[in-house]
């Protein structure tokens, strides 16, 4: 059976899921980059989101991006690489430090994203994996969302990534749905765009809050912390989703 036919199968077994699925426009193949105003709006500002209050967050970003200024290189690239997995990537936004605020570094980010070739972005997305619905979700939801990561991931050989900033967590999994139902038609140059572009989004979400939540910004190093020692971050926990 063809990988075609076998994703219509899989597809067409996914059913709906339990409540309805709102649409998801489809996305263009080769994204513009948008400009700078358009994109230093913090995920965490993002409607459906609690955002951490102005004035208690900006004191504990500036601190965090003091320490991703002054860390080892080493240290900053390995806090990176939790963000996106692209080594090129880390290294092109450790390379321009120092940045003067949470805008230049989310701006440097997404051009660092951009300029990455077709292979590291592919190279990228075997770092992402697919994660299950939320606790306490129905069986049916476990069923229909395995079913559905199945077929995107035999249609194009990595984990289906989508950035979900904007949608509060109880619309999480009919986004993730009608995302795969969507993307599934993509031919696959198309779709490494779209998934690109995804994965661009999400680093810049999971860099945000890890420069801005002082518990994860402690993974920099500085010269002044034990010698020696480079840290490593786990994915930091973020607004944006990969699933």
């Amino acid at each position: 059976m063809s990988n075609l036919s076998r994703s219509s199968e899989i597809r067409a077994s996914v059913g709906q899921p339990s409540r309805s699925i709102a649409s998801v426009a489809p996305q263009p193949s080769h994204p513009s980059r948008p400009s700078h105003s358009e994109e230093l709006t913090l995920s965490s500002e993002s409607p459906g989101r609690t955002a951490i209050p102005a004035q208690s967050r900006r004191p504990a970003t500036a601190a965090g991006l003091d320490r991703f200024n002054a860390a080892p290189a080493d240290a900053a690239e390995t806090a990176l690489l939790a963000c996106c997995g692209s080594l090129r990537w880390a290294r092109l936004i450790v390379g321009h430090r120092p940045y003067p605020d949470l805008g230049a570094l989310l701006a440097a980010a997404d051009e660092a994203a951009y300029d990455l070739s077709r292979d590291e972005v592919a190279d990228a997305l075997t770092g992402e994996s697919s994660a299950g619905p939320a606790e306490g979700a129905p069986a049916v939801a476990h069923t229909a969302l395995r079913a559905a990561h199945a077929a995107y991931e035999s249609s194009f050989g990595h984990a289906f990534v989508i950035c979900l900033d904007g949608f509060p967590p109880e619309e999480h999994l009919d986004q993730v749905l009608a995302g795969i139902r969507s993307r599934l038609g993509n031919e696959a140059e198309k779709e490494q765009a779209v998934a690109a572009d995804e994965l661009r989004r999400l680093a810049r979400g999971r860099l945000a809050h890890l420069v801005s939540d002082p518990q994860k910004a402690a993974v920099f190093t500085t010269s002044g912390d034990l010698a020696g020692h480079t840290g490593r971050a786990d994915r930091p926990d973020s607004p944006s989703v990969a699933v």
